[in-house]
């Protein structure tokens, strides 16, 4: 049987189609009958992307041969070039609104950054203000802290004690 498929050629990470008629028993790229055109996926600028002959397809159809399910697509686009330019509209609005919902995230991140360094400048000034008037009151709270470090000497031999047990 005759089947109208891709054969794979061109370098490793830039692939290069050529779109043939071929035995269905043969392998993917090996040999084949005719080659009724080409598609180039990764073409840019002026390069052609998609070639066929639409008459050697009809008559290879006609002669029973079966269609890949990609050569179809293909063939379709070549017929109908707008299926392409709407393809690719959908793929720009696409990466568009990823673009947009990240723009977005970064804006709601800086904007908590701010809040969170506004917050944090507030509390060091409250705790500056605190710092300041308790000043007067400072000589009263070194007596307990006093106190507190002479009995912990006091501890400190039991401790000792211990170890050596």
């Amino acid at each position: 049987m005759v089947k109208i498929r891709l054969a794979r050629g061109g370098a490793k990470k830039k692939p290069f189609y050529s779109i043939v008629a071929t035995d269905s028993r043969k392998r993917r790229d090996s040999g084949y009958i005719e080659r009724i055109g080409y598609f180039n996926p990764v073409a840019q600028g002026q390069e052609i992307r998609l070639q066929l002959e639409e008459d050697r397809l009809e008559y290879w159809v006609s002669q029973g041969a079966q269609i890949s399910d990609r050569v179809k697509q293909l063939a379709r686009e070549y017929k109908d070039p707008s299926i392409r330019e709407k393809y690719l509209a959908a793929k720009e609005a696409k990466i568009a609104a990823v673009e947009k919902a990240k723009s977005e995230a970064e804006a709601a991140a800086k904007a908590e950054a701010e809040a969170a360094a506004k917050a944090e400048a507030e509390a060091q000034k409250e705790q500056a203000a605190a710092e300041e008037a308790p000043a007067e009151e400072a000589p009263a709270e070194e007596a307990p802290v006093e106190a507190a470090a002479e009995e912990a000497p006091a501890e400190e031999p039991e401790a000792e004690e211990k170890d050596s047990k």
